[in-house]
């Protein structure tokens, strides 16, 4: 069974996007996995497509219409769906990779792509939507977010890293950052390669690397780390 992704935006052109390039281009034209984009302006009733609205109580911007969207996840993900309905949002949790690898573990994903100040807060909670955030920071829309959990989530599913132990020691995989990483040429700038990567020690490269994924940790992004 492949990966199917459902991605309800106002921009379906930027779709598949860089996910049509590399290992995620590969995987979808071989069927690994599919992409479907919904053109949510294709269930608004009225001759302007309207998709939007003044806010509730006042404000600027306008707000994402609740009928709208409802009709446009309806369509594209009907009761018996089982895959998981998402909403990138700055104010949703968090992506993080458990979560990556949850997704990439089950069927697909419908994943609607908010604009505008947001979405009418009836339609998240009618629809069950599980908003996710990509980061403490603002984007135009969520396609961009959505290319990103995309792109995360695609390169775990079977067969489409080349070498699928290349995956188990990258960052957030153990809880850590990932160690540095070194190559040829041995000196470069008058910087060498640690000793201990070319000492054919595997017990003692394996040491260095832990120790070095933890120092960098701490430097880095202490709360990954448990509390002492």
């Amino acid at each position: 069974m492949s990966f199917s992704a459902s991605v309800l935006t106002l921009y379906p052109e930027m779709f598949p996007g860089a996910l049509g390039m590399s290992l995620a281009g590969r995987a979808l034209e071989a069927g690994t996995w599919s992409l479907e984009t919904v053109q949510i302006r294709d269930f608004a009733t009225d001759r302007h497509r309207t998709v939007d609205d003044t806010p509730a109580g006042g404000g600027a911007g306008m707000v994402m219409r609740a009928d709208v969207l409802a009709r446009a996840i309806d369509h594209a993900s009907p009761p018996s769906d089982r895959r998981p309905r998402l909403l990138m949002s700055p104010r949703g949790r968090p992506l993080t990779q458990q979560r990556v690898r949850e997704l990439a573990a089950g069927p697909g994903a419908v994943i609607l792509c908010g604009r505008f100040e947001g979405v009418d807060q009836r339609l998240i909670e009618a629809r069950q939507l599980e908003e996710v955030s990509i980061g403490d920071y603002i984007l135009s829309g969520g396609e961009p977010a959505a290319l990103v959990l995309l792109d995360a989530v695609v390169r775990l599913l079977p067969g489409v890293m080349g070498n699928e132990l290349s995956g188990e020691e990258e960052s957030f995989e153990g809880g850590l950052l990932e160690h540095p990483h070194y190559t040829r040429p041995q000196e470069f700038e008058g910087r060498t390669i640690p000793e201990v990567l070319t000492s054919g020690n595997h017990a003692r490269i394996a040491a260095w690397r832990r120790a070095q994924a933890e120092k960098l940790t701490r430097e880095r992004r202490p709360d990954l780390l448990p509390e002492e």
